[in-house]
């Protein structure tokens, strides 16, 4: 036969066990019966075996049963108190005892009334080593009341107004259940509206006309009786009218904004909460200063009721529910006590001794209040029991010394508070009896190899014998190294090996004797199929056969049986089995399925299996090619703590082959709904071997790949927990750096449930300082990531360990990694600080590096304030804008770029940590050497004449020295744009404005203008002006956006060739003009007309007629200006290749006419006047060109 592994497994100990008797597998002396010929010739006190419950109702229609059974050697005789007293059932003929049981029936079903035998029963079982008594059954008969009569006037509510509709049922035993219904016994609908109470009152949040009943009835229920009794109905009449106006929420229950409530100790706590308001009020609860347990909590009654299964102690405090609408909310806050009647920490247990052994009853309770402990000894307190000199109480426990046979007693334990009471039995039996084997002789085990063996050696004596196991006749005694020796006697070998086989023998030995006997192992090779069916493919009408090969041992006589999806094989002639095969001839549709070879000897059994898929004859259509079918039918065999073997059944390949199976596994237990790879094998396998990880509830699921593609992944398999194990990693990126100077915050990444490998992951952190001598610090911390160390000195480096734990073990011991305390500001300035002047813009600082353990932290580098300094007066008008230079690194030196040329600046220089910065050296001043000015801030030409123009000017806005001098240097422009002779003229330094004399009258001059210091020559701004052909053309000085330019156009307008173009120009518009409108007559258009609508030009829109037609054939191209010469450059200077300017540069743009003809001009004028510039760049006006441009 082949044996089971016992569930529970303890090594043997050799030492002697005191104060217990291991009896026939037990310790607990009721929990399995003695073996039946032990029995005949030991004696045992009675134990109560069953009783009714202590609060016991009874339905007063049927006969009263009040249970009592108990066992004992000699069997117990019974009797009972009534309230207190002896209860002489033989006084009373409607009681009697039940034959051989202390069980009371009291017929009252003829006569007699229930409530007659209310009261307090206890039972008592005796015989000659003690007594056993029962608990208090307190019984009482059950109780269905009628309503009283009342009189229930018709409620009348406008629409939106709440309600509460009483009910009030009778006080009955047990208490009713209680629910709403209508006068056709249907149940009233409930809604977050409108909802029962835990009292049985119906509540309205809020009325709508559809409420509107004569027939609410409250109904309540006696489940103990099987009777209902029914309210008078109530009316109920909504008038709808325009609604009650919206309101917040109030609560209808409970009042006020506190309330208290108590619950005992592992019921059920309901809390509840009603509210009133419109729009209806939703209910939210939560705990104040703490959670919700997340799988005892429960809402009923549309979240208006909260309960909390099992509660305990943990769950006092106070809870919130809120009423909330959108006009607001309302809170009312429950404070919870959970009390606790009586619950057992250690019941006492029997105790069976020998004579002159110790022994300890120990009965131990906890509840809220704290419980009382007393004791009785054979039902009687024992206080007032007879003495006994090897018995000692010490509040929850009674030692005994030396016991004799008189010893033997049945004790009682009861612990008490207000909330209720335990009774337990114990008793104490003195025998002294040698050791007996109670396990048949010569018993023959049959085990298969590398399967686990046990060998029973069931055993009995007092004292406890000790068990020893023999193999052979001569052998030595077995030891734990190799065999598992449990507390009932029975030998464990876990994997049973062919030299396993032999005789065993078990001998038990106490100080009265010694017991022995003989068993028989026999270990038999396992059964395996070496030839296992294949999967196949067959045309319908054709033949198929499976093969199954089976190797087994020579003692055994397997028994092969086929099955198809795993029922019978069909009764059809067409299926054939012999000695290795299955054939199916004239294969159909039907025999498609799985066919599975299964061999079964007497202790072991083998299956395998195949698909068979029947196709359709050829010829067949052109194959249809597709990814696989899923896979199916997925189990999971073999399973070990860190491996399973997995098997499936593949799909149909849709005529490509599969060429391999992919698996993936989802761990439901901390990565619900994701799936990872697991594993891949080949499209010929059907079965994989899967490394598992701890602690994880895998399932697997399975894809076919074949060249088109992949397959849908198949069904889930079934779930498979692996035990937990210590974690075989530690957290990654663990750093330590601390965030304030007395500090070291340690960080790490933690694992995430996959990696924890069992419940309880914690971490142990490790530090010590590096450089000292001090031992590891650790303290062990919850499933964080961040651990801060407080009181550390500043910026010591420090190693630092993390380790994970789980409630198995711990992980392997981590790396090293250093860190650092937290950094402080550096205390020391740097020294030595020196300036080197390179060039009027550029200066080079220099200083001494501070001692590195000043720094108190990670030296970032160096960083220089510097600023320029100013006179007093202009520090009082305006903030000094410091500058910042950052030099990274132990730098000693760095470059000041940028700077003021002919300026006092003052610098100091700080070293900066990951703190922050230290404190600033001295300021150490320098100058900057003179440079060049920058161009003057403007140039204007003001009142021209005819031979004269006088220039002003605004000095330069950075001299960047002392003024020398100006230089103005002019030069005409004739009206062919040459240049004409160049003429420098010197100026004071302390002037802004100058006249030149003696000029060309009707001349445009360009200038160009910069000042000097003794370092050399700014850049230059320049400007053009024309003197005025006499006195009435002078133009007023703010024409032109302040350039003061003379019109341009008078020189044009009378030149031939300028005449010449204009009569061309209206010829080519007199002939486009034709062309027109001979196109319009014909219906077309101009392609320039589509580009003109789709990029239509602002500045074209006003040339067009109100009938549109004179700008319509206008390209807006064409009126781009014909400029190429170049625009003053921003610095103000002037290059030599800038001066072939055009005639646009030249043209003047004031008023957009000419001298001749200035109707024409100023009606199709292209551009517009520029507004004046910002800056001293010369604006640009359209000239004549532009604007004819325009027009064509």
């Amino acid at each position: 036969m082949q044996l089971k592994i016992m569930p529970k497994k303890k090594h043997f100990s050799a030492g002697r066990v005191p104060l217990i008797l291991f009896l026939c597998q037990m310790i607990r002396a009721l929990d399995v019966p003695l073996d039946s010929k032990l029995l005949g010739d030991l004696v045992q006190p009675p134990t109560i075996t069953q009783q009714s419950p202590k609060d016991y109702i009874i339905d007063p229609r049927e006969n009263i049963v009040i249970q009592c059974e108990a066992k004992g050697k000699p069997p117990p005789s019974f009797s009972w108190t009534r309230n207190g007293t002896h209860f002489d059932i033989d006084k009373d003929p409607l009681v009697t005892m039940k034959p051989g049981s202390g069980t009371l029936v009291i017929n009252i079903m003829s006569e007699g009334k229930a409530e007659t035998y209310e009261g307090v029963y206890q039972c008592t079982a005796r015989n000659e080593r003690g007594a056993a008594i029962s608990n208090n059954i307190v019984v009482r008969p059950s109780r269905s009341p009628l309503w009283t009569k009342e009189r229930l006037e018709p409620i009348t509510l406008r629409n939106g107004q709440s309600l509460v509709l009483p009910c009030r049922p009778p006080i009955g035993l047990p208490p009713a259940i209680i629910f709403w219904m209508d006068n056709s016994f249907q149940r009233l609908p409930q809604s977050e509206r409108v909802s029962q109470g835990l009292n049985g009152d119906l509540y309205f949040s809020n009325v709508l006309p559809e409420d509107t009943r004569e027939d609410y009835i409250c109904y309540a229920r006696f489940n103990h009786t099987q009777t209902i009794q029914q309210k008078q109905p109530i009316s109920l009449k909504v008038i709808s009218a325009k609604p009650s106006k919206e309101r917040p929420p109030t609560f209808l229950t409970p009042e006020g904004n506190e309330s208290l409530k108590e619950e005992l100790r592992g019921n059920v706590l309901s809390l509840e909460c009603i509210a009133e308001g419109l729009p209806t009020p939703i209910i939210y609860w939560i705990k104040e200063d703490g959670t919700l347990p997340v799988n005892r909590t429960f809402y009923q009654n549309f979240k208006k009721t909260l309960q909390i299964t099992q509660v305990s102690e943990a769950d006092s405090g106070n809870y919130q529910c809120i009423a909330k609408n959108t006009l607001g909310a309302v809170h009312h806050t429950i404070s919870v006590t959970v009390k606790a009647a009586p619950y057992w920490i250690s019941a006492p247990q029997n105790l069976v001794l020998s004579p002159g052994e110790n022994g300890t009853l120990i009965c131990r309770a906890n509840g809220n209040p704290k419980p009382r402990i007393g004791w009785l000894t054979n039902g009687v307190p024992v206080e007032i029991a007879p003495d006994d000199p090897s018995r000692k109480i010490d509040g929850d426990t009674i030692i005994f010394s030396n016991v004799q046979e008189r010893s033997s007693a049945v004790y009682q334990c009861n612990a008490s508070n207000e909330y209720g009471y335990l009774l337990a039995n114990a008793f104490v039996n003195v025998l002294a009896e040698p050791p007996r084997i109670l396990t048949s002789a010569n018993i023959l085990y049959q085990v298969i190899a590398n399967r686990p063996a046990l060998l029973d050696c069931a055993f009995f004596g007092s004292p406890l014998p000790t068990i020893e196991w023999f193999k052979g006749t001569k052998g030595s005694a077995l030891h734990e190294d190799i065999y598992v020796l449990h507390d009932n006697g029975t030998l464990e070998i876990p994997v049973a090996q062919k030299d396993s086989t032999g005789t065993y023998t078990c001998v038990a030995r106490n100080k009265l004797g010694m017991a022995k006997n003989e068993v028989h192992l026999e270990i038999k090779d396992p059964t395996r199929i070496i030839k296992q069916p294949e999967y196949a493919v067959v045309q319908r009408g054709s033949k198929v056969s499976f093969e199954c090969k089976v190797k087994h041992d020579n003692t055994l006589i397997p028994t092969i049986m086929w099955l198809k999806d795993n029922g019978e094989l069909p009764n059809d002639e067409r299926f054939s089995v012999d000695k290795d095969h299955l054939v199916v001839t004239d294969v159909s549709d039907d025999d498609g399925g799985v066919y599975t070879c299964a061999a079964n000897t007497t202790l072991d059994s083998v299956s395998a299996s195949a698909v068979l898929r029947v196709v359709a004859p050829t010829p067949t259509p052109a194959p249809v090619y597709d990814v696989p079918n899923p896979p199916f039918d997925l189990e999971l065999t073999n399973q070990l703590d860190k491996s399973v073997q997995l098997t499936w059944t593949p799909g149909d390949d849709n005529n490509s082959p599969i060429t391999k199976f992919i698996i993936e596994y989802e761990d439901a237990m901390h990565e619900a709904g994701i799936w990872h790879h697991q594993a891949e094998v080949s499209g010929t396998q059907t079965t994989a071997q899967l490394t598992l990880s701890p602690y994880v509830n895998y399932s697997f699921r399975v894809m076919a790949e074949n060249s088109i593609g992949r397959s849908v992944p198949s069904e889930a398999s079934e779930q498979y927990l692996t035990k937990a194990a210590e974690p075989d990693q530690n957290p990654m990126t663990v750093e330590g750096l601390g965030t304030e100077p007395d500090n070291l915050v340690i960080t790490w990444k933690p694992l995430n449930g996959f990696e924890s490998n069992g419940p309880g992951l914690q971490y142990k952190v490790s530090w010590r300082q590096k450089d000292g001598d001090d031992e590891w610090t650790s303290v062990v911390v919850a499933n964080v990531s961040k651990y801060i160390v407080s009181g550390t000195p500043t910026f010591v480096p420090y190693l630092i360990k993390v380790q994970a734990l789980n409630d198995v073990g711990f992980a392997p011991e981590p790396a090293e990694v250093m860190g650092h305390s937290g950094e402080d500001l550096p205390m020391v300035a740097p020294g030595n600080v020196r300036v080197n002047v390179v060039n009027s813009t550029l200066a080079e600082v220099h200083w001494d590096p501070v001692p590195l353990k000043s720094v108190r932290g990670h030296l970032q580098g160096y960083r220089i304030y510097y600023w320029k300094a100013q006179s007093s007066s202009k520090r009082n008008r305006r903030h000094i804008e410091k500058k910042i230079l950052t030099f990274q690194g132990n730098k000693t030196h760095g470059m000041l770029p940028g700077l003021q040329p002919y300026s006092h600046y003052v610098l100091n220089v700080r070293v900066v940590n990951g703190k922050g910065e230290g404190p600033a050296s001295t300021d150490r001043g320098f100058h900057t050497p003179e440079g060049v000015p920058s161009a003057p801030s403007s140039l204007k030409i003001v009142n021209p004449t005819l031979d004269s123009l006088t220039l002003e000017w605004d000095p330069p806005s950075h001299p960047n020295g002392v003024l020398t001098e100006y230089t103005l240097r002019y030069q005409p422009i004739n009206s062919t744009h040459e240049l004409g002779p160049l003429v420098d003229l010197k100026i004071p330094a302390n002037k802004t404005r100058w006249t030149l004399n003696h000029l060309n009258f009707s001349t445009r001059y360009k200038f160009y203008f910069y000042a000097q210091t003794s370092v050399g020559s700014g850049s230059q701004i320049t400007e053009e002006a024309i003197t005025t052909v006499d006195e009435a053309g002078i133009l007023p000085p703010d024409v032109g956006a302040g350039k003061a330019m003379a019109s341009r156009q008078v020189d044009i307008a009378t030149q031939g060739w300028f005449i010449g173009l204009m009569c061309a120009v209206a010829l080519l518009i007199l002939i486009l003009l034709i062309v027109c409108f001979i196109r319009r007559n014909k219906g077309g258009k101009y392609p320039v007309k589509e580009k003109e609508d789709a990029h239509a030009d602002p500045e074209i829109q006003p040339m067009k007629e109100d009938d549109g037609t004179f700008g319509e054939y206008s390209d807006a191209e064409d009126h781009k200006p014909l400029k190429k010469g170049s625009r003053t450059p921003s610095d103000r200077t002037v290059k030599k290749e800038d001066s072939d300017d055009s005639l646009v540069d030249y043209g003047e743009g004031v008023n957009g006419q000419f001298n001749e003809d200035g109707s024409f001009i100023g009606q199709y004028s292209g551009k517009k006047e520029k507004e004046p510039a910002e800056g001293n760049e010369s604006s640009e006006a359209p000239s004549p060109v532009n604007a004819m441009n325009s027009f064509v």
